[in-house]
């Protein structure tokens, strides 16, 4: 597993997303399926654990922390997100009391004394401009809750508003084939500059990406994949990248040809992203052993060729970015 650097920190630059462990978004995900995802990854040597308080409202970060006590505390770089806790809710979310409240709540829950990174977890634009949500976080850092800041954003808009804060440590960000607008429109070179760490959610753009779903493919009652399809609980961005189910589809079969020679399709997107060098870390998650072995395993990769990635970029202007809906 290769490391990158994240802000003075050496992280695993294939990390796990611990959205689907909270068991209410992405399906039921048993206690011990759970545990075992978190035990695959550690062996195969991630060491970036991504979670949020509101993911299970909690259940993530309760299992993470049951786990964690089988290690060092410095063998993973474990960060959370606020923001979007069902109780108190919005607005009331954003005030700087709550704000304490609940990192108090997820440092408990996960059984740590500081949180190596918190990140405002997609906050409206308004939010994202008012001084006192910042300085509670530096506020924050200063009493040891938190070691740095970052911001998890929905849009370029919104990623290039958080830049206008010296201290904001990283952005999180939906980038992978289906959603290159971070790096045409400049994003990413202007992070790698100011050394701000990027971390990757949804590489596989909701599985699409990993070429297995057919038109026939259904998905639980409690899964993004069927309850946020045209944006009904939150950005559609973050469900099959804002295509649709049906128009993903059509986009993975245009997409197989562009292929290159020793790569599957799942392969060929995780190091998509890796070879991208502002990205810091990719955070895909995983239901099973299986899938957290093979996520790791990009790591290993060769880097994709110049020319494949000319042909990618060719095809999401021309083809994939006029099917996009929502903010990118």
């Amino acid at each position: 597993m290769t490391h990158r650097d994240f802000d003075g920190a050496s992280v695993s630059e294939v990390g796990l997303g611990c959205w689907q462990i909270g068991g209410d978004q992405w399906g039921d995900v048993a206690e011990a399926d759970a545990i075992e995802v978190l035990r695959a990854s550690a062996d195969t040597g991630v060491t970036f654990l991504d979670t949020a308080d509101v993911y299970g409202a909690g259940r993530s970060e309760e299992l993470i922390g049951r786990f964690l006590t089988g290690y060092p505390r410095d063998r993973f770089f474990v960060a959370s997100k606020f923001g979007r806790f069902p109780r108190p809710g919005w607005p009331t979310n954003f005030e700087p009391k709550t704000i304490r409240e609940h990192t108090e709540n997820s440092l408990k829950r996960l059984g740590v004394e500081r949180l190596d990174l918190t990140q405002l977890h997609c906050l409206p634009m308004e939010q994202l401009k008012r001084a006192e949500v910042w300085d509670t976080l530096r506020g924050l850092k200063q009493e040891g809750k938190i070691a740095r800041f970052g911001a998890s954003v929905e849009s370029v808009a919104e990623a290039e508003e958080c830049l206008k804060q010296p201290d904001c440590a990283s952005l999180q960000i939906i980038f992978n084939i289906f959603r290159q607008t971070p790096e045409t429109s400049g994003l990413l070179d202007r992070c790698r500059r100011r050394g701000v760490a990027i971390i990757v959610r949804l590489p596989l753009a909701s599985g699409l990406l990993a070429g297995k779903y057919t038109p026939r493919t259904t998905f639980g009652p409690n899964d993004h994949r069927t309850i946020n399809r045209n944006g009904e609980k939150f950005n559609v961005g973050e469900t099959f990248a804002g295509l649709g189910f049906e128009t993903g589809l059509d986009m993975v079969e245009k997409l197989k040809p562009l292929v290159p020679a020793g790569y599957t399709l799942p392969q060929l997107a995780l190091r998509w992203c890796l070879d991208h060098p502002a990205v810091t870390t990719i955070i895909p998650g995983a239901r099973n052993r299986a899938q957290a072995e093979a996520n790791a395993a990009a790591s290993g990769l060769p880097p994709i060729a110049p020319e494949a990635l000319a042909r990618l970029r060719e095809f999401f202007v021309a083809t994939v970015k006029p099917a996009v809906r929502g903010p990118d």
